[in-house]
């Protein structure tokens, strides 16, 4: 077993759980304010936090992505701090708050993604710190006490008292019912994709059911049984919560412990994509590579130097025995240098053809 696992991945792994259940025991009080009926949603949220970090260790460790984040790193608090640091703020509202690289690929592909993210983003912003126990609410006990009044809630975070809402103002309909909307959005955009995936016949030749039809699925069924429960509240009196919550904390945990092993995992990693944008400044700063071969600007200087690096790394050799490599030419001379190779072995065949 010890082969099978990386050594580094394991123990950064287990230092980021052992760190969140010690943030769980002081956000909760030492688990007073911690909501027992959530302790099987804790459990899915541990397992993925160790998973999630295990894997991205494994694939940070990995030779492209850790000349990314060591050159991101280095450049990002160098001199050129400021300027690196404006650059981050602007590509991360950019391509991660607006989704602005799905958009490029189709106004409405963009706006259903945009939904999915934004409802996502949302309810894991309110479900974890509710399920960790740093957020909690109570009512005000003169206001349950009497019933001519409305009743008032104090919003706590971390044991402290943050502001008291009245149950039916606008306050308390959008935090009480935030989930509610992000259900809605995340059933939108997923169902959107969904039908795409089931009726393009380009995407239905490359899919596969658990990369790209059950992350739908699973969205989609943790959405709807999670507006089951307000719904069941609301218009049915409760006859059919413990069913539905049930059914919802099996999806949700399904889910949880599916995103560090399938495609959700390029929630946690979607960021990361600001470092190779910091590193491709970076490069067009520092010059250009021209290739050998047609005398064009084709990549980095910085890019190539690297991709040298990192073929060695892997095992690669890709210079012949003048010390000229195969990664100082571009796409078009690699393709000539080809052209000219069939050339000159028909030459020395005596035949062009056949």
């Amino acid at each position: 077993m010890i082969k099978v696992f990386d050594i580094r991945a394991l123990f950064a792994a287990a230092f980021v759980t052992l760190l969140t259940l010690l943030l769980i025991m002081i956000g909760s009080r030492s688990l007073q304010n911690f909501d027992a009926a959530l302790v099987a949603y804790l459990f899915g949220t541990l397992f993925a936090i160790f998973g999630i970090a295990y894997r991205y260790s494994v694939w940070i460790q990995r030779p492209p992505t850790k000349i990314y984040f060591k050159r991101s790193l280095t450049t990002l608090f160098s001199k050129e701090f400021l300027h690196f640091s404006w650059f981050t703020i602007q590509d991360f509202f950019k391509n991660i708050v607006f989704q602005n690289f799905i958009l490029k690929r189709g106004k409405k592909k963009g706006i259903a993604h945009l939904m999915m993210a934004i409802g996502c983003t949302m309810a894991f912003a309110i479900t974890i710190p509710l399920t960790f126990g740093w957020i909690h609410f109570t009512l005000v006990p003169e206001t349950g006490l009497n019933p001519n009044a409305e009743d008032i809630y104090t919003a706590h975070f971390f044991g402290f008292e943050v502001f008291n809402f009245p149950i039916k103002s606008i306050v308390g309909f959008f935090t009480f019912g935030a989930l509610n909307w992000c259900s809605v959005l995340v059933i939108i955009g997923a169902t959107y994709f969904l039908q795409k995936r089931l009726k393009d016949p380009g995407l239905i030749a490359t899919q596969t059911f658990e990369g790209d039809i059950l992350p739908l699925l699973l969205l989609i069924l943790v959405s709807l049984t999670g507006l089951g429960l307000t719904l069941d509240y609301e218009f049915m009196h409760g006859k059919a919560y413990e069913f539905i919550a049930v059914t919802h904390a099996f999806f949700v945990i399904i889910f949880l412990i599916w995103m560090p092993f399938g495609k959700f995992f390029h929630i946690i990693q979607r960021p990361a994509q600001i470092g190779a944008h910091i590193y491709k400044e970076v490069g067009k700063k520092r010059g250009m590579q021209i290739c050998k071969q047609t005398g064009i600007e084709y990549t980095t200087q910085l890019h190539v130097s690297d991709l040298k690096e990192i073929t060695k790394a892997v095992g690669f050799n890709l210079c012949d025995e003048n010390d000229n490599s195969l990664l100082d030419y571009s796409p078009e001379g690699k393709r000539d240098l080809l052209a000219i190779a069939h050339l000159k072995a028909r030459q020395e065949s005596g035949k062009f053809f056949g």
